[in-house]
């Protein structure tokens, strides 16, 4: 960022909390983001994001890049997003030779949290977002090289099982096992499941239990949920309420943590304008354009919900994503930047309507 103009800063980010293993809320710290702000007074605003995390952990022996036989490059996220960081670099090196870049600023925020869920940075984005007129997000592209078109919204939950401690053999019966109320829990929520088109519920993990013979007195049940349409949201939301409420009985105690942090993104009149400008710059370079729903989500979703149009699968082509596997095609480094580069000049030039897209929003 320092080779580009404008000013690059440090944004601390507040705490968010979480719920350990052993029920109790934990304040979760999180590094600053890092962003870059040029000409902020410019008639067209772009937000462009991407993020340093990583799902792989430190200490991990995933560490080097290496080329696979087929000419791909294998290394930790290397596409998610590391690749897609680069392509956002160079597109914006190319555009300031641009001979109309007075006429456009950008923000670039590189966060640090966005596989957890953009949990802290979350305000971050909404207030570039509001200052913006089109987001571009460096998340790597879908299968095929397609671009991610409507997305579901998700939400992360834990509910903590309270049941009382007691002896397995000479004091069984006045045991409340919140492990087996939990079990209970995990099924009645994967019940949802089917009921409405769209949700989805996956129960991902129960953290509890103790010795043999101790009957368990805590459990936590921790699921993600994805939907659709916040109405959908709606239905999901209490159908959780009223799963917790069913698991309370006696000397057993539930409560629920957690809510949906990405709304649903769906393909609105804004959005496809956007696409077809974005399609119509590709062709001019070769590059066929094509989008396809997604169930995943991205902070191409806290832009959207915070007012802004964007495209939010603009880095590399790769896959295996979260993986050992994970890989990126080297040619798509250049493919990519160059069509971003195109987007900025064409927004610049205003042949790409910005502030009529981000109208359309309404």
């Amino acid at each position: 960022m320092a080779e580009l103009p404008g000013e690059v800063e440090n944004v601390p980010l507040a705490d968010s909390h979480e719920v350990g293993a052993d029920g109790a809320l934990k304040a979760q710290q999180h590094p600053p983001a890092l962003m870059l702000t040029v000409r902020p007074q410019a008639p067209v605003q772009v937000v462009l994001t991407g993020h340093y995390d990583t799902v792989y952990p430190a200490g991990t022996s995933f560490t080097q890049v290496r080329p696979r036989p087929d000419g791909a490059l294998n290394g930790p996220g290397l596409a998610d997003m590391k690749g897609g960081i680069s392509v956002m670099l160079a597109a914006l090196r190319a555009f300031e030779d641009h001979p109309d870049k007075g006429e456009l600023g950008y923000r670039v925020l590189l966060s640090p949290d966005e596989e957890i869920g953009s949990l802290a940075s979350a305000p971050v984005l909404a207030r570039l977002a509001q200052a913006g007129h089109v987001g571009l997000t460096y998340e790597p592209a879908m299968a095929g090289g397609a671009f991610a078109a409507e997305r579901k919204g998700s939400g992360n939950f834990h509910i903590v099982v309270r049941g009382r401690a007691a002896h397995a053999g000479r004091d069984f019966a006045s045991g409340r096992n919140a492990i087996a109320a939990a079990a209970d829990l995990a099924i009645r929520l994967a019940s949802a499941n089917g009921q409405r088109e769209g949700v989805t519920l996956n129960v991902a993990r129960i953290d509890g239990g103790g010795p043999l013979n101790m009957v368990p007195d805590l459990a936590v049940v921790r699921f993600n949920v994805r939907l659709p349409d916040a109405e959908a949201g709606e239905w999901a939301l209490d159908f959780i309420r009223n799963a917790v409420v069913a698991t309370k009985a006696d000397g057993i105690e539930a409560e629920l943590h957690g809510g949906f942090t990405r709304p649903a993104k769906p393909f609105n009149a804004a959005q496809q304008q956007l696409f077809g400008a974005v399609k119509t710059a590709g062709s001019l370079i070769g590059q066929e354009i094509t989008w396809a729903s997604s169930g995943g989500v991205c902070e191409g979703n806290n832009l959207f919900a915070a007012g802004l149009p964007n495209v939010d699968t603009l880095g590399v082509r790769g896959g295996d994503i979260h993986s050992e596997n994970e890989y990126a095609w080297p040619e798509s480094f250049v493919e990519r930047a160059q069509l971003s580069a195109l987007i900025l000049a064409k927004l610049a030039s205003r042949e790409i309507p910005a502030a009529e897209i981000k109208a359309a929003m309404a």
